[in-house]
C-alpha cells in the first residue's frame, strides 16, 4: 500500500498518462506517430531533478514536464498538449484509489475468513447476551462472531460499490469542455488505465466521489472500532470471556507486572478516530469555487495516502486479533450462572400469556420471582414455582423446560445457514 502512494508510483502514473495521451492523439492523426513513438521510448523522470525544478517553478506538474521534456528532446513539444494539471492529478488519484481498493478488498476477505473460522468454532458455545451492559438472554459466542462476519460483508459491498464511483478519470482540459483535447483521447487513456471517463467534469473530477470513498473507509473504521470495543469489554477482569493474545515476553504495564491489557483493540479504536476525522475533511472538499479551486488538494495529499495505508494496517491488525483471540467458554458458563437463571424471565412470561394469563399480572408475577432471585433467595426457576400465578398456569416440569438453554439457542443453525457459515 505504501508503494501505491509513493512519489515513484505517482510519477510513473503521471508519465503513463502523458504518453498514452500522445499515443491517442497520434492514432487520431493529431500529432506525428513517430513523435509519439519517440516519447514512449525516451520519456523518463528523475525525482531529485523534479524537486529541484519545483523550487523554482513552485508548480509540481510543470516541474515534472520540464524534467521529462529534457529526456525526450524535440518531440516533447506534444507532451501535455491540450491538457491541464488536474487531468494528470485527478486521473492519477483515481488509479491510486483503484489500486488501494484492490488491497483493501483482499484485506476484508481475509478478515472475514478469520471471523468465519471463529464463528464456526464457537457456534454453540453459550454465553450471556448483554443490553445496557447488563445480562439479558443467552446467545452463543459463535452468534456474536457471525454478527461480525455479516457486518464486514456489508463493508465489502460498500467498498465494491464506491469503487465504481471513484474509478473515474478525466482528460478534458482546463474547464472540462474538451476544447483542446478530443474526447476520444480521454476515452482511450482511461480505458488503458482501467478507468471510466467522467461523463462530465470541470477542471477536476467532482469531489463527491472522493467524499464517498472516504466516508466508506470511515464506516469500515467504525465497524472495526465497534468490535475492538466489544473485545475490550469482554476482556475486562470481571468478565474475561475473551482475551487478546499475550505473547511470551510481552509486558502489559511499566508499573504493574500482572497487567495483560487489550492494547490492539485500544489502538484500533484510536486509529478509527483518525479515519473518521479524515472523512470530514473529504466532505469539506466537495464545495469548491466554480469550475475549480485548489483548497482541496493540499488536504488530499494527506488524507488519501494516510487513510489507505492506515486502513490496510487496521485490517491486518484486526485479522491477527481475531485469529489469535483467546476464548474462554468455561468463563462464559460461569457468567451465565451468575444470575441463577434470571435470563429465562421472558420465556416464563410468554408461556403464561399463551396459557391465558393477562400480561400485566403475568409480568408482575415473573418480576416478583426475579426480584427474589436478585436478592439471593434461590434460583429463578425455584422462585417461579413459588408464585401462585405462575404455578397455577405452568407445571413445575414446564417451568424447568422453559428455563433451559435450548429455548434460546434453537435457531442458531438456521441463522448460520442464512449467512453461509454452515
Amino acid at each position: 500500500m505504501r508503494q501505491i502512494w509513493s512519489d515513484e508510483r505517482k510519477y510513473q502514473i503521471w508519465l503513463e498518462i502523458e504518453v498514452l495521451a500522445c499515443e491517442a492523439m497520434a492514432a487520431l492523426g493529431q500529432i506525428p506517430k513517430q513523435d509519439a513513438a519517440e516519447i514512449r521510448k525516451k520519456a523518463r523522470f528523475s525525482i531529485p531533478e523534479i524537486l529541484e525544478i519545483e523550487k523554482r517553478t513552485n508548480h509540481d506538474v510543470i516541474a515534472f514536464l520540464e524534467n521529462v521534456a529534457a529526456s525526450v528532446g524535440p518531440a516533447a513539444r506534444w507532451i501535455h498538449q491540450g491538457l491541464t494539471s488536474s487531468d494528470i492529478l485527478d486521473t492519477t488519484l483515481s488509479v491510486q484509489l483503484n489500486e488501494s481498493i484492490d488491497i483493501l478488498a483482499d484485506d476484508l476477505k481475509q478478515v472475514r475468513n478469520a471471523i468465519a473460522g471463529q464463528a464456526r468454532r464457537y457456534k454453540m458455545s453459550p454465553m450471556i447476551g448483554r443490553s445496557h451492559g447488563v445480562h439479558a438472554e443467552p446467545i452463543t459466542f459463535g452468534l456474536k462472531m457471525a454478527l461480525m462476519f455479516d457486518e464486514f460483508g456489508r463493508a465489502e459491498e460498500r467498498l465494491s460499490q464506491t469503487r465504481e464511483r471513484v474509478r473515474v478519470g478525466k482528460i478534458s482540459g482546463a474547464v472540462g469542455t474538451h476544447a483542446h483535447v478530443d474526447p476520444k483521447v480521454e476515452r482511450d487513456v482511461c480505458e488503458k488505465l482501467g478507468l471510466k471517463p467522467a461523463t462530465l467534469s470541470t477542471q477536476i473530477v467532482q469531489r463527491d466521489r472522493h467524499a464517498e470513498f472516504m466516508t466508506t473507509l470511515a464506516v469500515i473504521a467504525s465497524s472495526i472500532d465497534r468490535w475492538a470495543t466489544e473485545f475490550r469489554h469482554l476482556q475486562r477482569t470481571e468478565v474475561l470471556e475473551v482475551e487478546e493474545y499475550f505473547g511470551e515476553g510481552q509486558k502489559g504495564s511499566s508499573a504493574m507486572p500482572h497487567k495483560r491489557n487489550p492494547i490492539t483493540s485500544e489502538r484500533l479504536s484510536g486509529l478509527a478516530r483518525v479515519i473518521r476525522g479524515n472523512a470530514v475533511v473529504a466532505l469539506e472538499n466537495v464545495a469548491l469555487w466554480h469550475e475549480r479551486d485548489i483548497s482541496h488538494s493540499s488536504a488530499e495529499r494527506i488524507i488519501f495516502p494516510d487513510s489507505c495505508i492506515l486502513m490496510d494496517f487496521m485490517l491486518h491488525e484486526l485479522r491477527n486479533l481475531v485469529e489469535r483471540l483467546q476464548v474462554y467458554p468455561e468463563r462464559m458458563e460461569q457468567n451465565l450462572a451468575l444470575t441463577k437463571g434470571l435470563y429465562n424471565s421472558q420465556s416464563i412470561l410468554l408461556a403464561l400469556t399463551r396459557a391465558g394469563a393477562e400480561r400485566k399480572s403475568a409480568y408482575e408475577a415473573v418480576q416478583r420471582a426475579a426480584m427474589k432471585t436478585w436478592k439471593g433467595e434461590g434460583s429463578f426457576a425455584d422462585n417461579a414455582k413459588k408464585e401462585p400465578e405462575i404455578i397455577g398456569k405452568l407445571s413445575a416440569a414446564e417451568i424447568d423446560r422453559l428455563c433451559s438453554l435450548d429455548t434460546h439457542l434453537k435457531h442458531v443453525d438456521e441463522t448460520f445457514k442464512a449467512l453461509g457459515l454452515n
